[in-house]
């Protein structure tokens, strides 16, 4: 796979939550780490993903925003 995205985190699908329109995807990239997508249900049901599948949360963004408390 190649791609111009320059964000590419290897994880494994931990959960999905299959709503009427999309799905939520949470992918565990390190022990712990883990980051969540919103995806159409229809792109979900083309990946065929399901709890422990390898994936790739693939970030693509021009700005990144850090914030403190």
């Amino acid at each position: 796979m190649q791609i111009s995205a320059r964000n590419g985190l290897k994880g494994t699908v931990k959960k999905v939550e299959i709503g009427s329109v999309n799905t939520e995807v949470t992918i565990e990239i390190a022990n712990g780490v883990e980051v969540t997508a919103i995806i159409t249900k229809s792109s979900a049901d083309n990946l065929k993903l399901s709890e422990g599948k390898e994936v790739y949360a693939i970030i693509k963004a021009t700005d990144v925003m850090i914030a403190i408390d």
